[in-house]
């Protein structure tokens, strides 16, 4: 399957494909003409598929440097970019050269910002590991890393030149990392897509997943291709993605990123703003118990355990906190959502 990005600037295609890192090489070559290639990972992903990946591209005559990173969001900070930065050097990485993310959510982010800034950007291609990076954070071009006092403060908008995504990699998940990745999935049901959210529901098993699971990250990176294509810069519609987000940053930042993954956090905040939203009127009546229903299914938490007075602080930071409203992100019903400015008060 084979979507591609067109944007005023930028325009790269999303291979999904079963056992496609076996010919990585052939889909490299058809956007990269250059010799040197250099892999960012972490230990988890490296322990799977980081020698089958350099031997083929080495097969394939490119000449490779590889760092492994520590998994976690933790990394995902200020202070691993000067250690990247100097293994780029220590490469002689110039911009005639390629960054390949091979990884999750935050190696993508990590590694997208490294492309942008290094040299003042070279070319880089993603092939995402984790479910979550394969329907969401690999394309659309947001990259960053996190500061102390909240996520993705500090990014850039920066295309790859292609995002190759292999669904076989799942297999490797543990239960917890692919469930994180159905949050978001979820996600795209609740705000764009009914008749989605609907077969989610009632798929019988992980398996019936896993055997549809090539339609599931098309379908969901169609969505974000759309909305993408439509908001770039992330000023309007495009904001409709982080539906349940706003409280999923608040809750991760507050428990230091080590309580929750970020899907357990989205799933979190997907159903607490939508009780809210119903409370105000803005949400059909029996939404938010839909969500919880899903979340159950798919094994994840739906209940805030923390007074959301301890988190306003942290979400009053959200990117989308523009002239002291925070744009809030509500579903009028399940496929159908909607921007709604709101100032946040401690109550």
């Amino acid at each position: 399957m084979k979507l591609d990005i067109d944007l005023a600037h930028s325009s790269y295609d999303i291979i999904i494909e079963k056992g496609i890192f076996s010919k990585l090489s052939d889909e490299i070559k058809k956007v990269f003409t250059g010799n040197k290639i250099f892999i960012l990972t972490d230990k988890n992903v490296d322990k799977f598929y980081g020698d089958i990946v350099i031997k083929e591209l080495e097969t394939a005559g490119y000449e490779i440097n590889k760092l492994v990173l520590e998994p976690g969001e933790e990394t995902k900070a200020f202070f691993t970019l000067p250690k990247v930065y100097d293994e780029l050097l220590n490469f002689k990485l110039t911009r005639s050269d390629l960054i390949l993310t091979l990884g999750g959510g935050v190696i993508g982010d990590l590694g997208g910002f490294v492309a942008a800034t290094y040299l003042r950007g070279v070319s880089f291609i993603q092939c995402p590991t984790t479910l979550l990076a394969q329907v969401d954070s690999s394309v659309g071009g947001k990259v960053g890393v996190d500061l102390d006092r909240g996520k993705n403060l500090v990014g850039s908008f920066y295309h790859p030149k292609k995002v190759i995504i292999d669904p076989n990699v799942l297999e490797t998940l543990s239960d917890r990392v692919f469930n994180d990745g159905m949050a978001e999935v979820i996600k795209y049901g609740c705000i764009k897509d009914k008749e989605f959210f609907y077969k989610l529901l009632n798929y019988k098993n992980k398996e019936e997943v896993m055997n549809n699971i090539e339609y599931i990250i098309h379908n969901c990176c169609k969505i974000k291709k759309e909305v993408v294509e439509m908001d770039e810069k992330d000023t309007g519609e495009r904001m409709k993605l982080n539906f349940g987000h706003t409280i999923g940053h608040a809750l991760e930042q507050h428990y230091n990123y080590s309580k929750y993954t970020h899907g357990e956090a989205v799933a979190i905040g997907m159903y607490e703003i939508t009780k809210i939203s119903e409370s105000y009127g803005e949400t059909e009546k029996g939404t938010a118990d839909i969500i919880k229903n899903i979340l159950i299914k798919y094994n994840l938490p739906y209940k805030l355990d923390v007074d959301i007075n301890e988190i306003k602080e942290a979400m009053k930071l959200d990117k989308k906190n523009i002239n002291k409203k925070l744009n809030l992100i509500f579903i009028d019903k399940i496929g159908k959502s909607k921007i709604v400015q709101r100032v946040l008060k401690n109550e």
